[in-house]
């Protein structure tokens, strides 16, 4: 929607400044439904057998994993495009709200666009409210948005999030972390074990995280094993991206507790940990596997 300045006599129709509903996405149905990213579904170029025209650029590998007082969610940074490498530095794990983080596998573009939308729903909704949504209210709204993407994913274009949450109103603080996965009909998963990962790279993910998870561990000792994951993850699935220490590219991580909220972890932090697990790799490489 183009801006026009307020000096140039504008003014905003009645809808923008009637609080009709706490929910922007139901906004831009009704108002601009133009500008949500399933009405550009409709010109896709679609091939024989199902599957888009051309490759877009996927992001690949999430890893999730609660800890002792918190959950966090950390991904690796390469996008691939048929078995090119797209982009070496993507950012794939994005903090939505106070105690709510996403990561997104899957086609790059749409993924982009629908966590950005998704972070706008739930500020509308905290503003409109004056409360933010509950922790199932926040899985909830991005379940139904995957679900509006099923026109895409049938096209071969499909986005798959990871989301966790701090559960602020839990009864035991150790429960409070939450990770929930999607499938591309909407449906949401609550992952109990304790542990997930999404992407391309999920099953060597997943089978290394099987083996460092640790529920009673402090969070810098999860990071350390979300990172290791990726690092083993990224030894065997050539679409997951490993640590590129000529060019200083490192996973992103983002940890949720109590009491800071979500926090992206400051880069010096992942590279150091990163490099410790590559030179400890380096120091018994007949043992990688």
């Amino acid at each position: 929607m183009e801006h026009t300045p307020r000096s140039a006599g504008f003014t905003l129709p009645a809808a923008y400044l009637s609080p009709t509903t706490s929910s922007f996405i139901d906004f831009l149905k009704a108002e601009a439904p133009e500008l949500l990213p399933r009405a550009r579904m409709g010109n896709m170029p679609a091939v024989p057998g199902g599957g888009s025209a051309f490759e877009p650029p996927h992001g690949t590998t999430i890893v999730a994993s609660t800890f002792n007082g918190g959950v966090l969610i950390a991904g690796d940074r390469r996008a691939t495009s048929g078995n090119t490498i797209a982009s070496r530095d993507l950012e794939k794990v994005y903090v939505t709200d106070a105690y709510s983080a996403v990561g997104i596998a899957g086609t790059a573009g749409i993924a982009l666009e629908l966590v950005r939308l998704y972070t706008v729903e739930l500020a509308h909704y905290e503003k409109i409210e004056g409360v933010s949504l509950s922790l199932d209210g926040k899985a909830n709204k991005l379940a139904n948005m995957v679900k509006g993407n099923l026109d895409g994913a049938l096209a071969g274009l499909a986005v798959l999030p990871l989301f966790v949450g701090y559960d602020i109103d839990a009864d035991d603080p150790k429960k409070a972390g939450r990770i929930v996965s999607f499938d591309v009909t909407g449906g949401r998963y609550e992952e109990n074990a304790g542990f997930h990962a999404i992407g391309s790279g999920s099953a060597y993910a997943k089978s290394s995280l099987k083996k460092l998870y640790d529920p009673e561990a402090d969070a810098e000792a999860a990071v350390r094993a979300a990172i290791e994951s990726l690092y083993d993850a990224a030894d065997d699935d050539t679409a997951t991206g490993g640590p590129d220490l000529v060019r200083r590219i490192y996973p992103t991580v983002v940890t949720i507790t109590a009491e800071r909220g979500a926090v992206v972890l400051p880069s010096e932090e992942t590279a150091a940990i990163a490099e410790a697990v590559v030179r400890e790799r380096s120091e018994r490489p007949g043992q990688l596997g």
